[in-house]
C-alpha cells in the first residue's frame, strides 16, 4: 500500500471527524471544511501550519515521536489510532521490523504446534480458535467449528472471517447487528495494513473485498482502526439460536501476529445453555480441525 496516500487519507479524515466546540475553538461562520482546518490543528500541535501540511500531504519520514504525539493530541486520537500512525511513520522510515513482511499464515498453509492445539481443546464451554490480522482462521476447538459453521459451509469463504462478513448472505443472519459487526472487521484489516504494510495477501483480500462489496469498499475508505480485545457481542447460530457472549483476545507471544480469542457466556444465562447445546450439536458433526489437515507449517 501507498505509505504517502495512506498517511495522508488517515489525518484528512482524523481532522475532518473533530469540531471546533469539541477541540475548545470558536466555530467562527462560513467554515468550508469538515472538523478542523488545517492551521487549527497546526496551533493546538504548536507548529507551523506549511510544517502542519507537509505531514499530512503523507511525508512523515523522519519524523520524532514527539511531533508525532503532539499530532495525536491535537487530533484526539485513541490508543489504537496513535499506534496506527506510529505503524505508518514506522514504515515511512522502512526502518521497523514490523514493516516487513511476515510468514505467511493462512488457514491452508499453517499448522499449530501441538501444544496450541491442546490448548484450544482444552477450553470445553466455549468456542476457541486462533485468528491472524488478515481474519483467517488457523485453528480452532471443535465448539468453535461447530459455532462458525456458516463460515466453514461455504468453502470460498476460505474460513476467513472477513470473506464471510462481506460476501456470504449468511453473515447477515448470523450476525444480528451486522452493521456493528462489519465495522470491526474493517478497523481490523485496516490495524493490520498499518502493521504489516507490505502483506501481499491482505492487499489481495482487500482488493478483492472492495471490487466486490460496496459495503466494504465504504468502510475501508472510513480509515478506521481499533485494538479488538475484549467486549460482548451478539450472535444467531442456526442450530441453537441468539447467544449473547463476552470475548477476550490474547495476542500470542510465541506467535507474533496471531490472536487467540475466547468466547463465553455469562453463567447461568441463556447463553450458557445455547453453548451447551452447541457442544451437543457439535459432537454428532465431529468435524475435523481445519489445521489437521493442513499440508505444511508456515
Amino acid at each position: 500500500m501507498d505509505n504517502q496516500q495512506e498517511v495522508r487519507a488517515f489525518l484528512t479524515s482524523r481532522r475532518a471527524r473533530i469540531t471546533p466546540e469539541q477541540a475548545g475553538l470558536p466555530s467562527g461562520p462560513r467554515r468550508r471544511v469538515p472538523g478542523l482546518r488545517r492551521s487549527e490543528v497546526a496551533a493546538l500541535a504548536d507548529m507551523s501550519v506549511e510544517y502542519y501540511a507537509k505531514l499530512e500531504r503523507g511525508n512523515l519520514a523522519g519524523v520524532s515521536p514527539a511531533v508525532l504525539e503532539a499530532v495525536a493530541r491535537a487530533l484526539r486520537l485513541d490508543d489504537a489510532e496513535r499506534a496506527h500512525l506510529l505503524h505508518l511513520a514506522r514504515a515511512a522510515d522502512g526502518s521497523d521490523a514490523l514493516t516487513r513482511p511476515r510468514r505467511r499464515r493462512t488457514a491452508l498453509q499453517w499448522t499449530p504446534h501441538r501444544s496450541l492445539q491442546w490448548t484450544l481443546d482444552a477450553f470445553t464451554e466455549g468456542p476457541a480458535f486462533v485468528r491472524n490480522g488478515r481474519m483467517d482462521i488457523l485453528a480452532s476447538n471443535a465448539l468453535a467449528r461447530a459455532f462458525y459453521s456458516d463460515v466453514y459451509a461455504t468453502p470460498r469463504n476460505q474460513a476467513n472471517l472477513a470473506r464471510f462478513t462481506f460476501l456470504d448472505p449468511a453473515a447477515h443472519r448470523f450476525y444480528p447487528d451486522w452493521d456493528t459487526a462489519a465495522d470491526i472487521t474493517v478497523a481490523i484489516l485496516r490495524t493490520e495494513a498499518g502493521r504489516n504494510p507490505h502483506d501481499k495477501e491482505l492487499h489481495d483480500l482487500v482488493g478483492e473485498l472492495s471490487t466486490r462489496s460496496d459495503d466494504f469498499r465504504t468502510r475501508w475508505g472510513a480509515h478506521n482502526v481499533r485494538h479488538h480485545g475484549t467486549g460482548t457481542k451478539k450472535f444467531h447460530h442456526p442450530a441453537v439460536g441468539d447467544l449473547t457472549l463476552a470475548y477476550e483476545g490474547l495476542e500470542l507471544a510465541a506467535e507474533p501476529g496471531l490472536t487467540l480469542t475466547v468466547y463465553a457466556a455469562e453463567p447461568g444465562s441463556p447463553s450458557e445453555e445455547g453453548l451447551r447445546l452447541l457442544a451437543s450439536w457439535a459432537a454428532t458433526r465431529q468435524a475435523p480441525a481445519p489445521g489437521h489437515t493442513a499440508t505444511g507449517a508456515a
